[in-house]
């Protein structure tokens, strides 16, 4: 595969495409964490919250620019993916707006919520059993059946140029916000999985604030981007497990390592334990029902494993909501912290 880079330019590009479907995503001050954190009046934490998209995740930033992207090579053909929920509901959004058919490949377990998000917006769904696929390669597999017998053509949730500089006017308005206030950024905690949200994010702060810390959070048993960290070169797991659904692949993508790899230095590992705990604070101090992969970045703030200096504030990333309810009840029957 040949690696395109992605450019601070392509994630300006990128926003004026979003911004004829999607008004920006809030930036929401936390006085509650603040508050937990013990920080002065001088600094602020803030939350981006993805939840607030008509998707419910970030998600379709990043199809909505692969979706314009590719109008042309597109012609009548339709798009096919494969997703484990989110980037499903965000390819069907984009195309119900740019009048697409597209074909999902979802796991059988997903969310009810993303399989009624993705059909409302007119994608056809297949599925697969997400438990023996490290076995049978069968997500792949049924994505290529597609692209092959429909003529459909490939688009990547996380692995392609076009979603990351999408998926980074997120960090563009994130950047805007906070300067026009006159506020400096001096951490940016955001999850990691294939890797294209933290990709287009990490490009976008680090331009507008190139001494802010940029912090990876994932969960402990699906630590790819923390493990391809340790030894310098992208390594894939075998069966990544974790009530963290969106947070599953098996490996950063091959676009989005050399950014990732310049820009974010570390990463933590999160039990989900730690996540459900989140999940609580935020619906208890929020009202907000995040789904699982949404909180997990509040977990190194909540449990103290940043050191926060004394200057700047601090964002950290909500990257979506969809949580059944039963699901979300169960997973916050835990402690308050």
């Amino acid at each position: 595969m040949t690696v395109r880079s992605t450019s601070i330019a392509d994630l300006h590009d990128a926003e004026a495409v979003v911004r004829r479907h999607l008004s920006p995503v809030p930036l929401i001050r936390s006085y509650a964490l603040e508050r937990r954190l013990g920080l002065p009046e001088s600094r602020r934490v803030w939350l981006k919250d993805y939840g607030w998209t008509p998707c419910g995740s970030f998600k379709l930033l990043g199809a909505l620019n692969w979706m314009a992207a590719h109008a042309e090579q597109l012609g009548d053909r339709p798009v096919a993916a494969h997703s484990s929920g989110n980037f499903a509901s965000g390819i069907a959004f984009a195309g119900m707006r740019y009048g697409r058919r597209v074909i999902v490949v979802m796991p059988e377990t997903a969310p009810r919520v993303k399989f009624e998000l993705t059909r409302s917006f007119g994608a056809e769904i297949r599925t697969y059993d997400i438990a023996r696929d490290h076995l049978t390669g069968e997500r792949d597999r049924l994505t290529r059946e597609i692209a092959e017998v429909e003529g459909a053509v490939q688009a990547s949730p996380y692995d392609d140029p076009d979603v990351i500089a999408g998926n980074g006017v997120g960090a563009l308005e994130i950047a805007r916000a906070l300067q026009e206030d006159g506020r400096e950024l001096s951490h940016f905690v955001c999850p990691v999985s294939g890797g294209g949200l933290m990709a287009g994010h990490a490009l976008g702060i680090a331009d507008a604030f190139p001494d802010a810390r940029i912090v990876g959070v994932e969960p402990a048993g699906a630590d790819d981007f923390r493990r391809s960290l340790s030894v310098g070169e992208r390594v894939r797991l075998e069966r990544p497990a974790s009530i963290c659904d969106g947070l599953l692949s098996y490996d950063v993508g091959v676009h989005n390592w050399p950014i990732l790899r310049r820009l974010v230095p570390e990463s933590l590992a999160i039990p989900d334990e730690a996540v459900r705990r989140a999940m609580r604070w935020i619906f208890d101090h929020h009202g907000l029902r995040t789904e699982p992969s949404g909180a997990i970045a509040l977990v190194p703030l909540l449990a103290g494993m940043i050191d926060l200096g004394e200057r700047g504030d601090v964002v950290v990333v909500v990257s979506g909501r969809n949580a059944d309810p039963g699901s979300f009840a169960d997973w916050i029957d835990v402690p308050p912290l």
